[in-house]
C-alpha cells in the first residue's frame, strides 16, 4: 500500500508479500507470433510495435527457453548471488499456441533452478479457457501473472493501432482470470494518437472498475520501422509527444484515478537509442521514478486520491 515514503503501491512492495529477498524478472522471447501478425486476425501487427525494443540481447528464441533463462541468471547472479527470478515469458502473444505445447514451455522455465514462478504476456483475445484451467492448476504451486496488453480503453484507438479486439475483450479477459484466484496484469500506452487528457482520465476510470492486481503506464514512443513512425511523418498533429515534465503530471493524474490496491509495476519504457526517434529523454527508470516522486510531494498527493469506487459504479451503470 502507498505510504508517506512511498506515494503509491510499487512493484517492490508487492513482490516482497511473496518472496523474501530480492527477486527479478528475467525476459524470454519463446518464438510466439501474435494473431495480427499471421494473418489469423490482421498482419502488420500493431501499428506502434517492433518487438526489438522489449527484450535484451539475451532474448533470442534460437536458445530456447532454458538457455535464455541460464544466460539472464548469469547476468544478475554476478552481482546478486542470492537473488531469485521469475521467468517472464514478453515476445509477442505468449499463451498463442496448442496447450500441450505451452505447458510444456511454461513447465521448462519453472524447472530452471532459481526461477521461483512466470509471468506471462499475452493478448485479452488468446485466453481459452482450457489454457486457463492449466493457469490457475498452476497457480496453486507456484507463483504466476498474466500480463495482458489492454493499450487503450477506446476502441477507435484500438481499430486505428490494429490491435484486433476491442475493450470489451480485455475486460472479459481480465474477469475471466481474476475469477479463477490468477493475479492479472495489464499495459496501458499513454498518449495514442487522439488521445488527450481528457480521454486519459477517463481511461483511468474505467482501468479502475476492474480487478486488476497490476498496470504498467507507458509513455508512447515512436520506433523506427513501424507503421506509427510512418504515420508521425505523414500526420504529425494527431500526436502529442509529451516533455518528461508533462508525462510525470500526466502520470500522476493517472494514478491518482487508480484504487490503492493496483500495483503500478512501472510508469515508462525505455528503447534502444538505436531504434527510438522520440520522445528522447535521456532518463533511465530510476530517475523517471525518482523526479516522480518528488513531484507527487510537491503537489501533495497519491495514488487513489481522486479514486471513489462507488460514484465510478454508480457513473459505469448509466453509461
Amino acid at each position: 500500500m502507498p505510504s508517506a515514503r512511498r506515494p503509491y503501491y510499487d512493484f517492490a512492495t508487492f513482490l516482497a508479500q511473496y518472496f523474501e529477498g530480492k527477486v527479478q524478472k528475467i525476459s524470454i522471447h519463446a518464438g510466439f507470433t501474435c494473431p495480427n501478425r499471421d494473418g489469423s486476425k490482421g498482419t502488420g501487427g500493431c501499428t506502434y510495435c517492433n518487438n526489438q525494443t522489449f527484450n535484451p540481447e539475451y532474448c533470442n528464441p534460437h536458445l530456447g527457453i532454458r538457455c535464455q533463462l541460464e544466460d539472464g541468471i548469469g547476468f544478475f547472479a554476478r552481482k546478486y548471488p542470492t537473488m531469485r527470478y521469475l521467468a517472464y515469458f514478453q515476445a509477442y502473444t505468449n499463451t498463442y499456441g496448442e496447450l500441450e505445447q505451452l505447458k510444456a514451455m511454461y513447465e521448462e522455465a519453472l524447472s530452471v533452478d532459481g526461477v521461483v514462478g512466470i509471468v506471462i504476456g499475452t493478448r485479452p483475445d488468446c485466453m481459452p479457457d482450457t489454457l486457463l484451467d492449466y493457469i490457475e492448476e498452476l497457480s496453486h504451486r507456484t507463483f504466476v501473472m498474466v500480463e495482458y496488453g489492454i493499450e487503450s480503453a477506446n476502441d477507435d484507438t484500438l481499430k486505428r493501432i490494429n490491435r484486433g479486439h476491442d475493450f470489451a475483450t480485455a475486460i472479459d479477459a481480465i474477469r475471466r482470470t481474476h475469477e479463477r484466484g490468477i493475479l492479472v496484469g495489464g499495459h496501458l500506452i499513454l498518449g495514442l494518437p487522439r488521445e488527450d487528457h481528457d480521454e486519459l482520465m477517463r481511461q483511468a476510470e474505467d482501468i479502475a472498475t476492474l480487478p486488476l492486481d497490476m498496470v504498467k503506464l507507458h509513455q508512447l514512443q515512436l520506433i523506427r520501422g513501424t507503421r506509427m513512425a510512418r504515420e508521425h511523418e505523414q500526420c504529425p498533429e494527431e500526436f502529442h509527444l509529451y516533455t518528461v515534465d508533462e508525462y510525470i503530471d500526466l502520470a500522476i493524474d493517472y494514478i491518482e484515478r487508480l484504487p490503492d490496491t493496483m500495483v503500478v509495476e512501472r510508469f515508462i519504457s525505455q528503447s534502444p537509442r538505436t531504434l527510438l526517434i522520440a520522445p528522447d529523454w535521456g532518463m533511465k527508470n530510476y530517475q523517471f521514478v525518482d523526479r516522480l516522486r518528488r513531484r507527487m510531494q510537491e503537489r501533495n498527493t497519491w495514488q487513489g486520491k481522486l479514486y471513489n469506487s462507488q460514484s465510478n459504479r454508480l457513473r459505469r451503470s448509466h453509461e
